[in-house]
């Protein structure tokens, strides 16, 4: 039997097994020979995302929605619409909140998860030791996509939040500042569930992503990085160069799939929570929802 994805949820205080959406697809692509074979000829390349989220699109989709929150006990009372209103899974996928679904969590020295889902930390990036397994380094430099911000984030921290397919799909700004610059990074389309970091976490800084900078006056700069995934070709942005962004605004969403965002810090300037950092020391992940506290600024 494969080994279960386990992580620690923030809110029972328990370890628990992920429900994987499409598992079987996954563990074939990325753990089997034909299937890594298959994801090299096609499921990282961009038609096979556009086609599938093409798919997502049209009308006969909204089919598998109420399936969908059947199986995954998706509470549709936190959302702004009723289920009946989304006309295509996409729709419902990219759903947006009800007033007060994420209540903001503590005062100006308080940083904010930026989305649902399972979150793991690096404290310090220069004493990286394991992060999904054994033997893999971060690339930083290769994530960021520059030499000038590697340096500047050098031995900082980074907390990696990952969105699976039934969780909400909209991410937020982590602090109040101003987002100071936005770039695209082409690249391919790998999972980035375990199941393919496991085998190769080189995935999050070769995949296709959009890197936020935010200039933060408690904080320093902050990089944000959305990353692009198997199936979610698109990744929105919902905001431009020089706005000014309160905790917890929105600064995009996912169309179709589950991907992941990173949220990178400068040395010495946050102080991580303390289940976040004792968990990701076992390399579990922590479930946790956005607005809930990431960090606080370090004394």
């Amino acid at each position: 039997m494969a080994n279960p994805i386990q992580y620690y949820n923030r809110y029972t205080k328990s370890i628990e097994s992920e429900s994987i959406y499409g598992e079987s697809y996954l563990r074939w692509t990325y753990e089997n020979p034909f299937g890594r074979l298959a994801l090299w000829l096609l499921v990282k390349r961009s038609l096979f995302s556009a086609w599938y989220g093409w798919r997502m699109d049209r009308p006969a989709s909204r089919d598998k929605i109420e399936p969908f929150i059947e199986q995954y006990e998706i509470a549709m009372g936190d959302y702004k619409e009723r289920r009946e209103v989304y006309r295509t899974f996409n729709e419902f996928f990219f759903r947006e909140l009800g007033p007060g679904a994420r209540p903001i969590a503590g005062d100006e020295d308080t940083i904010v998860f930026p989305a649902d889902g399972r979150h793991l930390a690096i404290p310090d990036l220069s004493q990286v030791e394991r992060i999904y397994a054994k033997g893999q380094s971060f690339d930083l430099q290769g994530f960021l996509g520059s030499l000038e911000q590697a340096e500047r984030f050098a031995d900082g921290s980074v907390v990696i939040s990952r969105l699976c397919p039934v969780d909400y799909h909209r991410f937020h700004s982590p602090v109040e500042g101003k987002l100071i610059q936005i770039e695209q990074i082409p690249g391919p389309l790998y999972s980035v569930s375990p199941i393919a970091l496991r085998n190769r976490m080189a995935y999050l800084w070769s995949n296709k992503r959009v890197l936020a900078l935010i200039e933060s006056q408690k904080f320093g700069r902050v990089a944000f990085v959305a990353i692009g995934a198997t199936c979610v070709g698109r990744v929105h942005m919902s905001v431009q160069e020089e706005a000014n962004l309160g905790k917890g605004d929105e600064i995009g969403y996912f169309a179709f799939g589950g991907s992941c965002v990173a949220t990178i810090f400068e040395k010495g300037r946050v102080q991580l929570a303390e289940d976040l950092v004792s968990h990701s020391a076992n390399s579990t992940e922590v479930y946790a929802k956005m607005g809930d506290v990431l960090a606080m600024r370090s004394a």
